[in-house]
């Protein structure tokens, strides 16, 4: 009996049931509903030097964003928003804080949305009658983005500190302002820069509306640390089917959030897989260099948008095993290594070809694919070399 050890055609089932939220256009990105969890990030550039933005829009949008917020805390920046959100490739969303006016500016602007922070604007509440007529009128959503660091003093003052329970009362009670003129086009945030405080926050905001939900985790810190932050909270409530767009929050360049929003989807199955690299930790079981191996591979493969697994592996352990399950790996020792495609060895080569070899491996691979795409209607994959 032959047993296919390759890896499976089909994803895996999600790790739960996704909650049933209520669907937004966000542009022409749905939001909620059974729409996939979209990735989001945000410009770093003066809002004002359109040129700049725009520039790093693209940056992101290359890298697989899906929506973008712009910062607007200055007249200047107000002015830039036609152009910016008529130029940019993906959908834009005005953020605003302080002044209200910014937020019928960024509605006429042709904003895909608007996030306000209600504890950051003066009187808020009584602008959002205004707020919501124009919204409704434009076709606008509204994202009402409830931050920690900046809540409603009278929140502060009823719990002492920004608590779950906080955050949760600040964003129902602006949704039940807008509700009452009848506008229901809300997304809502409620962000934290501790993990187990956000956690909780989402899942009782999840158990009290039907409003999509935008994670984040706000000043998660630099690269690493933000990370294995936005990691954890983001994978906890997206196991539990909770979440509708993420954002991860990185002391980095913009693009490194959205390289990490996107690995955060691929790991739980809620996006198509582009390129994993599978490799070992080594151990004193390895034979070869496998941390340099690993990054020769991951530098040659830069760019690649297939869904391709590739495994490095450097002993005979696990080494056979993983590689047979991936779509191209290899399994080394001794000074050389069998290189498995689909399950099978096809060759054997020495340590200083492995590199080589899987690289072109995996763009043969990689052509076989377009190729059956092309002749199935399917869209085409990219190979960027």
């Amino acid at each position: 009996m032959t047993v296919d050890l390759g890896i499976p055609a089909v994803r895996p089932r999600p790790l739960a049931v996704r909650r049933k939220s209520r669907q937004i256009m966000v542009g022409n990105v749905p939001v909620g509903g059974d729409a996939p969890v979209s990735v989001q990030s945000m410009t770093t550039t003066v809002t004002s030097d359109i040129n700049a933005t725009l520039q790093q829009i693209a940056e992101l949008t290359a890298a697989g964003c899906q929506i973008v917020r712009v910062a607007v805390p200055s007249a200047d920046d107000a002015e830039a928003l036609p152009i910016i959100a008529k130029k940019s490739q993906i959908p834009v969303i005005a953020d605003i804080h302080f002044q209200p006016k910014y937020v019928f500016a960024a509605i006429d602007a042709g904003c895909a949305a608007v996030r306000v922070n209600p504890g950051n604007i003066k009187k808020f509440d009584d602008k959002v009658g205004e707020i919501a007529k124009a919204a409704s009128e434009a076709g606008v959503p509204i994202r009402i983005g409830v931050n920690a660091g900046s809540l409603d003093k009278r929140l502060l003052q009823k719990y002492g500190k920004a608590t779950p329970e906080a955050l949760v009362e600040s964003a129902l009670w602006e949704c039940s302002l807008f509700e009452e003129h009848g506008f229901r086009d809300i997304k809502i945030s409620v962000k934290h820069n501790d993990p187990v405080v956000m956690i909780n926050a989402y899942r009782q905001l999840a158990e009290q509306c039907d409003y999509p939900l935008h994670l984040g985790v706000t000043e998660a810190g630099p690269a690493f640390q933000g990370t294995i932050k936005s990691a954890v909270a983001f994978g906890a409530l997206l196991a539990e089917g909770i979440g509708d767009t993420i954002r991860v929050s990185l002391s980095a360049p913009p693009a490194e959030e959205v390289k990490v929003g996107n690995q955060i989807l691929e790991s739980l199955g809620l996006r198509e897989r582009g390129l994993e690299i599978v490799s070992c930790p080594s151990c004193g079981r390895a034979q070869v260099d496998v941390y340099t191996l690993a990054e020769e591979v991951t530098a040659g493969l830069e760019g690649m948008e297939v869904p391709l697994r590739v495994a490095v592996m450097g002993c005979v352990v696990n080494g056979p095993g993983e590689a047979r399950e991936a779509d191209l790996g290899v399994a080394s020792g001794n000074g050389k290594g069998q290189i498995f495609v689909k399950g099978e060895v096809i060759k054997t080569v020495p340590e200083s070809k492995i590199v080589e070899t899987l690289i072109e491996e995996a763009m043969r691979l990689a052509e076989q694919m377009q190729e059956a795409g092309a002749e199935s209607g399917a869209p085409s994959v990219s190979v960027a070399g």
